[in-house]
């Protein structure tokens, strides 16, 4: 409806430059909705820092950093595990032990205020070697992520790909052939926080 009243009064006499600051506002709070549907997916993790509050009880209001192990600590409950859940999860988590003994209808109010650094390293034949962050719950692909590191050096050799990851403390080499897996395949293969990516280096 917005949009429609802008045409018709454009016809009437006004100038673009007047209705200018109206769809400056109109953007921004498009942009501001696709922002908050975005982070909405967020999942905690370690060190991210999060601003708690509870309606009404001034003294709970804390600054909290999710630790190592995926917790954190909130005055009268203590420790909580929040790892890998959204903050409409932690929300409901910290409501409902709240509500074990402590407040009565507790208005439980968390944003994550910082968010953890999350980084994956490109090795080997590319362009531009080196480590990349991932912002907020940004999830890229294996061939993406190449290609921020401004892709393939003359010399490299795309059916040598390997990603190094830890996983339950252990390192494991995954191989990957980008000439010969199908690109809806390597697709799929997306980079977590701390992946090591190497492109090896063609012997012709």
């Amino acid at each position: 409806m917005f949009i429609v009243r802008v045409v018709f009064e454009v016809g009437r006499g006004f100038t673009l430059r007047s209705i200018a600051p109206f769809c400056l506002v109109f953007l921004l709070a498009l942009a501001s909705t696709t922002t908050a549907q975005d982070v909405s997916n967020y999942r905690l993790s370690p060190n991210d820092v999060l601003d708690f509050k509870v309606f009404q009880e001034d003294d709970l209001a804390a600054q909290v950093r999710v630790a190592g192990d995926g917790t954190a600590i909130f005055p009268l409950i203590g420790s909580v595990n929040l790892s890998g859940k959204t903050v409409a999860e932690a929300t409901a988590i910290l409501r409902q032990r709240y509500l074990n003994g402590y407040l009565v209808n507790p208005q439980v109010s968390l944003i994550v205020q910082a968010y953890a650094k999350r980084t994956f390293t490109v090795l080997g034949q590319v362009q531009r070697p080196g480590t990349y962050e991932l912002i907020g719950d940004q999830t890229i692909a294996l061939l993406e992520a190449i290609g921020m590191a401004g892709g393939y050096t003359r010399i490299a050799d795309p059916g040598n790909i390997t990603i190094r990851r830890r996983e339950n403390g252990q390192d494991q080499v995954t191989r990957f052939n980008a000439k010969r897996d199908k690109s809806s395949l390597l697709s799929q293969i997306t980079v977590r926080p701390g992946d090591i990516i190497n492109v090896g280096e063609s012997i012709f």
